[in-house]
């Protein structure tokens, strides 16, 4: 056991148990579902872990828990396996799979049957969702729950078997259809599957549930601490109650701490699957990623990731840590990492006129800052005609603007002191050129004296490399993704990725290889791409960026930016009244829609048609055409045939009007309704879809996410207010979506005052 090892709760938690002799050896896992690649969270989970084991001289099993052959490979499993060993840790001899346990998980389902536990169940999945109740009602058992010891075994061997097919059975725990847990309302153990299995094959058609799976896996192979994140502890009373009442080798228990929740991030796997499959992304190794792989690609270190864990710590409450905080442990991680070079992502041709021409000197520059313990240095072409960057200059500069202008001086990086002598335009009035001249008495950038606020970085033309540089940003651009119940993926962030082709670098860099990292000077710390670079062409991803004081202060004053030389002015948009169409018009000024749903039902077609019948039905024109613009597919556009009618579209959208469904349900509804047609009122009947509108019924659940999120409640009443549609998400989250949004807020602001 390391002195200097981390203090939190859980291993808190392991001291006791050591000193009360309820453990010789501490045993964890990383137990993840090779489902897709591993982000950021997992790192969290993977550094708490394997850290753990590490410390306390134990062990730590790397066991994929692979019980769902439709939606895991063998490729999500490598990639797993790859990011653990990139991360830094190992786990010897100790890779299990919950596969490897089918033929043992099995035999102690027959247990469960045998003593009265469990039985087979003939109910639909939503038929089994409807006898379950909900948060203010009791379940009701299932017509099977009473079948005999005798016949659950006949047909839980004929499951097996491949008798029957998918759907039309499954194994359940018989615990209580009453408990306040909703988990233990006589819980799924085992489902048909006639699915072929990354590892076995084709042997089972019978798999079981994670629920099942997990905790008589870690109890199978002597786990001593099974830690996993908040979300699952709930589950917690199913996987006591498995271990408790069969007959296994170990007893291991559950401890649940706090996932990581990053702003500006997404950490769903089924959302960042969609990413990858509907190409928002390159894949899941894309640098705007918040997958492990994705991470390494941006230039991320291993070391760096470690240390943002331990910086997070480990908690018992739900809480969100800022991006700020990542970015900041990444440069503190990177400073020393990555030598400085000079490199212009956006050139601007500068020459120097009292420079002789066809003459160039080699200047020292150092690689390193005087605050980082390293030596070297590498010689700097200098000559008549450089660039530098165009936001670095201005020609009508504004307050505190301390670069570029006309008739001011600015000092070049390891250089000279020049001054901006006369502008040369374009036909279009663009800034194509800035004739300058050098004060020869300044070699290395002193400036005699004289005071010179400025300082830009810069490259020999003569001499420049042309590289394409990656400007990676935030992939959302809001701090909450999907805040409030609504689509994540639709506050994706449109400037996340800036490709930047023809950027001037120094020639040091045209020796760069993959896996180098460097500072830009003034502009941030880049990464040579392993996948994109050749040799001689090396492609520059930005890790993170430096700190910008300028930023702020420049989108005030300049609050239009002034165009660069390689674009013409824009031609200003007409207004949205102005480009209507009269039949759009119509639409806007009869029923009162958006200039923009109205431009597109103003077109004669089938959405129009659409729009005109169920209007007939419902007379919310603006719910219905938001409906039919926004939320039918485009194949809707262009004719193909919907499987409802205009009536039941009416029908949803009257079921949004008198609060029946929220937005996010009525959208659970138009799929049902686009998969196979129907009423939507026996849609909402069959799913239980209703919406919650009694404050009686959601006071509970909110009083409770309140309590176990006390750091975003800390956020909001010290002025960050954003953070409640976060705790909004979160009741409709935990209510499956049907909470009233609106009262839910009020709820929340009522409580938070």
């Amino acid at each position: 056991m390391t002195a200097d090892r981390p203090k939190d709760f859980i291993r808190e938690i392991i001291d006791a148990d050591l000193a009360a002799g309820r453990h010789q050896k501490i045993v964890t896992r990383f137990p993840p579902e090779p489902n897709g690649y591993l982000h950021i969270g997992h790192a969290k989970s993977i550094c708490l872990n394997f850290g753990i084991a590490r410390d306390y001289g134990g062990v730590c099993h790397l066991r994929f828990d692979d019980t769902n052959p439709t939606t895991e490979d063998a490729e999500y499993a490598e990639a797993i396996m790859r990011d653990v060993r990139w991360l830094g840790f190992d786990w010897g001899d100790k890779l299990f799979y919950a596969s490897d346990y089918y033929e043992r998980l099995y035999q102690l389902a027959e247990e469960l049957i045998e003593k009265g536990l469990a039985y087979v169940c003939d109910l639909n999945e939503d038929e089994i969702s409807a006898y379950r109740g909900s948060i203010t009602e009791a379940g009701r058992p299932s017509p099977h729950r009473e079948r005999t010891v005798a016949e659950n075994l006949q047909l839980f061997r004929s499951m097996r078997a491949g008798e029957y097919p998918d759907g039309s059975r499954v194994l359940r725990a018989k615990i209580d259809m009453a408990s306040a847990n909703m988990k233990l309302r006589d819980p799924l153990l085992y489902r048909i599957k006639h699915a072929h299995h990354y590892r076995s094959g084709d042997r089972w058609c019978l798999y079981p549930l994670y629920d099942f799976a997990h905790p008589l896996s870690d109890a199978i192979e002597g786990i001593t601490h099974s830690i996993c994140t908040l979300e699952f502890e709930n589950n917690r009373d199913i996987y006591d109650w498995l271990v408790d009442h069969l007959t296994l080798p170990a007893r291991p228990r559950q401890y649940e701490f706090a996932r990581l929740n990053l702003t500006y991030t997404l950490m769903s796997k089924r959302k960042l699957l969609q990413l990858v499959e509907e190409e928002r992304v390159s894949g899941w190794d894309d640098p705007r990623m918040p997958t492990i792989a994705g991470l390494r690609r941006r230039g991320v270190t291993p070391e760096a990731l470690r240390a943002f864990a331990t910086r997070v710590g480990v908690a018992k409450n739900n809480s969100t840590v800022e991006l700020a905080l990542f970015e900041h442990t990444l440069r503190e991680d990177l400073n020393e990492r990555s030598p400085r070079v000079l490199c212009v992502l956006d050139p601007l041709e500068v020459v120097i006129e009292n420079y002789p021409e066809g003459q160039s000197e080699e200047l020292d520059a150092a690689l390193w800052p005087h605050d980082v313990p390293k030596e070297g240095s590498r010689k700097l072409p200098f000559g008549r005609r450089l660039f530098i960057d165009q936001s670095d200059f201005s020609e009508n500069p504004p307050k505190d603007f301390f670069r570029l202008a006309p008739g001011r001086e600015v000092r070049l990086r390891h250089a000279y002191v020049i001054r901006c002598d006369r502008v040369v335009k374009d036909p279009a009035g663009n800034v194509t050129q800035l004739i300058c001249s050098y004060d020869p008495s300044t070699r290395g950038g002193d400036a005699g004296g004289r005071k010179i606020k400025g300082t830009l970085h810069w490259v020999s033309a003569e001499h420049a490399v042309d590289v394409e540089v990656r400007l990676y940003d935030r992939l959302f651009s809001v701090e909450i993704p999907g805040a409030g119940g609504g689509d994540p993926l639709a506050d994706l962030n449109p400037g996340s990725l800036v490709v930047r082709t023809g950027c001037k670098a120094e020639p040091s860099l045209r020796s760069a290889v993959a896996g180098d990292r460097f500072q830009f000077e003034r502009e941030g710390f880049f990464f040579v791409d392993p996948l994109a670079s050749r040799p001689g062409a090396p492609v520059f991803n930005r890790t993170v960026s430096l700190k910008d004081s300028w930023a702020k202060a420049a989108a005030k004053a300049e609050p239009k930016a002034e165009p660069r030389a390689a674009k013409a002015k824009a031609p200003e948009k007409p207004s949205a009244r102005e480009a209507l169409s009269p039949e759009a018009q119509a639409l806007v000024e009869r029923h009162g829609l958006s200039p923009e749903d109205a431009r597109v039902l103003g077109e004669p077609g089938p959405l129009r048609a659409l729009f005109d019948a169920a209007l007939a039905f419902h007379g919310n024109a603006r719910g219905l055409a938001a409906w039919i613009v926004n939320e039918l597919p485009p194949e809707a556009r262009a004719g193909k045939p919907l499987p409802f009618s205009a009536r039941e579209l009416a029908e949803l959208s009257s079921l949004i009007d008198d609060g029946t469904l929220s937005g996010a349900l009525g959208k659970k509804v138009l799929a049902e309704m686009l998969q196979g047609g129907g009423s939507p009122k026996a849609i909402v009947e069959r799913l239980g879809l209703k919406q919650i509108g009694d404050p009686a019924a959601l006071a509970p659940v909110v009083d409770r996410i309140l309590a176990e999120n006390a750091a975003i409640v800390a956020r909001y009443k010290a002025g960050n207010k954003n953070v409640l549609g976060a705790l909004t998400g979160m009741v409709l989250k935990e209510t499956r979506g049907q909470a009233n949004p609106k009262l839910v807020s009020q709820l929340l602001l009522d409580r938070l005052g």
